[in-house]
């Protein structure tokens, strides 16, 4: 078969026996590829390496924050104010003093400050490419033309015989030729923790899922132990780890709620605006008979156009962002990108998966079988404390002294180590073992302690062929407890008669039941009947019907030690101990943290690469999921079409035996259906969802390099009761966006109605300057409005549902609030500018006739310091709440009037904004005018509440 004739990658490689694919892609187990084969081969596929597209460059991604529709009408003002300023210049018009261009300058400072805002923002590398690449193999050893050579993995082609061992990361997906007693680790592509054994004997049914593909090895998994020859099948991106690169550069960013909404609100912000204007400008023209007028109402024009352009608002909301991230962290919880703070106050589902998020990541024993009987074991993680319970009653081990006979052989017949490390249990090895040992110390058998009493001596190894382990160790003799007397400890006395040699099996408890002739029953043994085999096959069914993981126990008195490579005659005739079953268990915290989901309107999902048993235990245990509730499997979701899923997904809580592909099916199905998505994940596998979900979750401790770059947000205690923790810090969050857009809009629109009324009524000139506009926005709204982004939490916060993410920002009657405060800032601030003018113009006045717009100036300025006061409860009255329980908005309100007295009484600062002196009695007309404003908010709560209602 030539190299054009090759297989596009749609052979189903563990279906095939080995010799069909060693024919399919025309090659030989021996002797390998020739040279001449590997350089047609590498000419058709490439090299074996991960290809990545372009993205958009840095000056893409900088040049795209000014295509927001605020900042290209405040370049435009810019533009048209810097040409008033030099024709003014020109014709010699400037007033004494008068700086030129320090509008234009001022609001292309805050153009480009807004600019550069979005970029630092947006220009973070995506970096799960890179991440992913570093997961492929530098150098790898392969059989060609029949020698064994070293080359670099990228030179890799289909048909390639490579060597694996012991520690070696696998350069490309292929299908097994031969192996001895080979595990590999495929927690970053399955996302589960247990290395897998592999055979190469199997040929398996083409659906069966990728955790399941004992007879193939894939691209960026490990060898944790035995050795392999592989026949290379995929490279580069027709691999597994090449798919989900694929899958993860298909997936193209969504823009946030938040940024959704600030979208809205530019468009609706500058179309009225410039309708106004147009209004104001065709006003002025009718109402004045000409254009005699045009550079007075152009003047107003701009002034309109600065004041509707919140141009604090993007600052206030990353600072508010940001502020939320530190809060988060506090709680185990890292936002890399920091729209996602809002973002989590919208989730509707939490997909999460199982292992070491839902669970503990530590096996777990929960239920023995022993003696005809079933005890559940309680206790926590690895630490050795705990109760046997029989019929939910706790039982004394003298009771039932058969448990202490199996705890020896849980502590003899293993391998690891529990050890105490700065205050927590740990174990050195594999989990499976480690929840062995701490069930034996649960019944007072200590490893280190009962190695002297029965050391080791001899071992038959477990293998994926056997699935059983044997120790031999030889008998102690002990001081029993009795005056003077020595001899076998009694837990393990009646095991014996005189011989020196014990033998322990564990294993599979099939194939150790088949093995055992003899049953251990309390302190005595007896023949193995029949009925008491199917009984234990029962128990055994049942305890793996609720997701355990049972290992069956037996032992053998020997009198000598047996010869190496005689397992198969030595593992005769053995005594049945009994059943242990164990499962990764529940974290604790986890199941309030799924009922507060549920009390918030928020349905947790569990997807997992694990077994539909396991996962439907799980599920069910920490109320995910119902008894009887449907279980969907990788196999049955392959099946479906995009429609078929959609339709289902709704209604199954627990996903099981997922691959890659399938996790990003479920989360584009659930958004189709509307629902605002949060997608945990650690592995590699993981990482097209999570950049698919509208919040991507990675695990901090066991979450990989590639999950991590494609997150939003990182657990650092890998704990889903943070993610909930979170979720109610992104509702506080949006809670105190709105509460300041309410209260900065409402004072814009004032602004503006106020700006164009002083035309239509006749006063002359502008009573705002772009200038005095820009320190209004930026600084006397914006640190007002940065103290309220850390309002403290509603005591209901998490008693209610999601409010939808596609809900407008003006929705629940913000956008009535702002117009209609508006509307009332305005009318207060008209009527003051009506009195400041006249009171200016009044024959005998000594001051400056300009005097009323600094009036106007600080009355608005003042009115808002109310404002804000007012606004940090919704319903309840000022004088009924605790003026400390947010220091930080009393701080600023003082702050913000002390800086706007200055503009008024320092001279430098009065000659640069335009400002003029005003006396007390002036001042005093402000405050009183400004005290209005808080006086209006005050009784509309007093009014809802008569009324019965609640304000937005």
């Amino acid at each position: 078969m030539s190299a054009n004739s090759l297989p596009e990658g749609a052979a189903v490689w563990h279906s095939l026996e080995v010799d069909k694919a060693l024919d399919l892609l025309d090659s030989n187990a021996d002797s390998g590829l020739t040279p001449q084969e590997t350089q047609q081969r590498l000419q058709k596929y490439g090299p074996n390496e991960l290809e990545e597209t372009a993205g958009r460059s840095t000056w893409e991604i900088l040049l795209d924050q000014f295509k927001n529709i605020m900042l290209l009408m405040l370049i435009g003002v810019a533009l048209i104010s810097g040409f008033l300023d030099l024709m003014a210049l020109r014709s010699g018009s400037l007033k004494p003093g008068e700086v030129p261009f320090k509008d234009t300058i001022a609001i292309l400072a805050i153009v480009i400050l807004n600019g550069i805002l979005g970029y630092v923002q947006e220009s973070r590398a995506e970096k799960a490419l890179a991440a992913l690449k570093k997961m492929t193999s530098p150098l790898v050893r392969v059989i060609r033309d029949t020698r064994l050579v070293e080359i670099a993995a990228k030179e890799l082609v289909p048909g390639d015989v490579m060597l694996l061992e012991a520690g070696m990361q696998i350069a490309a997906d292929g299908r097994l030729i031969e192996q001895s007693n080979l595990q590999v680790r495929e927690s970053a592509l399955t996302g589960e923790a247990e290395a897998v054994n592999k055979q190469a004997s199997l040929k398996l049914p083409e659906e069966t899922s990728l955790g399941d593909r004992l007879n193939v090895v894939f691209q960026g998994t490990e060898v944790v132990q035995g050795r392999a020859k592989v026949l290379v099948t995929n490279t580069g991106m027709t691999t597994e780890l090449g798919k989900i690169a694929t899958m993860l550069q298909a997936v193209e960013s969504e823009p946030t709620p938040l940024q959704q909404r600030m979208t809205q609100l530019g468009n609706v912000l500058v179309t009225g605006s410039l309708i106004l204007v147009a209004i104001v400008v065709v006003g002025g023209v009718i109402k004045d008979g000409g254009f005699k007028n045009i550079q007075e109402l152009l003047e107003v024009s701009l002034s309109m156009a600065v004041a509707v352009v919140p141009e604090g608002l993007p600052a206030v909301i990353t600072v508010t962002l940001a502020l939320g991230t530190q809060r988060m962290v506090r709680q185990n919880a890292l936002i890399r990108k920091l729209p996602a703070v809002e973002t989590l106050g919208s989730v509707t589902t939490i997909c999460s998966d199982k292992t070491g998020t839902l669970t503990q990541n530590k096996m777990v024993v929960q239920s023995i079988s022993t003696n005809n009987k079933t005890f559940r074991v309680t206790g926590e993680g690895y630490a050795p404390t705990g109760d046997f319970q029989l019929n939910n009653q706790k039982i004394s081990l003298e009771e039932s002294p058969e448990i202490s006979a199996l705890s020896v052989a849980c502590a003899i017949c293993n391998d690891s180590v529990l050890q105490k490390e700065q205050g927590e249990w740990a174990i050195l090895g594999d989990p499976t073992e480690g929840a062995l040992i701490t069930l034996a110390g649960k019944a007072g058998i200590e490893k280190d302690q009962w190695n002297s009493k029965l050391p080791r001596v001899g071992e038959f190894p477990f293998s994926s062929e056997r699935k059983r382990m044997s120790v031999i160790s030889q008998v102690e003799q002990v001081a029993t407890g009795k005056a003077s007397s020595r001899g076998v400890d009694p837990v393990i006395a009646s095991f014996l008669q005189s011989e020196p040699y014990l033998m322990f099996t564990k294993g599979s408890p099939e194939l150790i039941l088949a093995r055992c002739t003899q049953i251990h029953l309390g302190n005595d043994t007896g023949r193995l009947t029949e009925e008491q085999r199917q009984k234990i096959l029962a128990e055994n069914d049942l305890m793996a019907s609720k997701g355990l993981r049972v290992l069956g126990f037996a032992y053998k008195p020997l009198s000598e030690i047996p010869p190496s490579g005689s397992d198969e005659t030595s593992e005769q005739g053995l005594v049945w101990l009994g059943l242990v079953g164990m499962l990764d268990a529940p974290r604790p915290e986890v199941r309030a943290a799924v009922q507060e989901c549920r009390e918030a309107g928020i349905r947790p999902v569990m997807i997992t690469g694990d077994h539909q048993l396991t996962a439907r235990a799980i599920a069910t245990d920490l109320g995910i999921a119902q008894e009887g509730d449907r279980v969907l499997t990788g196999q049955e979701l392959q099946r479906m079409t995009d429609q078929e899923l959609e339709q289902n997904v709704d209604l199954v809580s627990i996903y099981a035996r997922v691959s890659p592909e399938h996790k990003l099916r479920i989360v584009q199905a659930l958004q189709r259906r509307g629902r605002f998505v949060a997608m945990t994940g650690d592995g590699v596998n993981d990482a097209p969802a999570l950049k698919q979900a509208d919040i991507g979750i990675a695990m901090g401790i066991t979450g990989t390099d590639v999950s991590k770059e494609a997150s939003d947000m990182v657990l650092l205690d890998d704990n889903f009761a943070t993610i909930v923790s979170a979720t109610k810090e992104g509702r506080v969050v949006y809670t105190n966006i709105r509460r300041f857009i309410k209260y900065i809009l409402g004072s814009n629109i004032g602004e503006v109605l106020t700006i164009a009324a002083a035309p239509l009524i006749g006063l002359g000139g502008v009573p705002l300057t772009p200038l005095q506009i820009l320190w209004m926005n930026l600084v006397t709204d914006g640190l007002p409005a940065l103290a309220l982004a850390v309002e403290p939490p509603e005591p209901d916060v998490m008693q209610r549902p999601p409010f939808s993410p596609r809900e407008s920002i003006f929705a629940r009657g913000l956008g009535s609030y702002m117009i209609r405060i508006g509307i009332i800032f305005a009318i207060i601030s008209i009527a003051l500018m009506w009195w400041a003018y006249q009171h200016s113009h009044a024959p005998g006045y000594q001051g400056d006739r300009d005097t009323w717009k600094t009036m106007v100036f600080t009355s608005l300025c003042i009115a808002q310091m109310g404002h804000a006061i007012a606004i940090r409860s919704n319903n309840r009255l000022t004088i009924e709440m605790n003026p400390f329980s947010n220091i930080f908005v009393l701080a600023a309100v003082v702050v913000t009037t002390i800086l706007q007295l200055m503009l008024v009484y320092v001279p430098p600062l009065r000659d640069f904004f335009g400002t003029h002196y005003l006396n007390m009695q002036e001042l005093g007309v402000c405050i009183g005018f400004s005290a209005l404003m808080f006086v209006w908010i005050e009784a509309e709560k007093i009014f809802l509440r008569i009324m019965g209602k609640k304000a937005v």
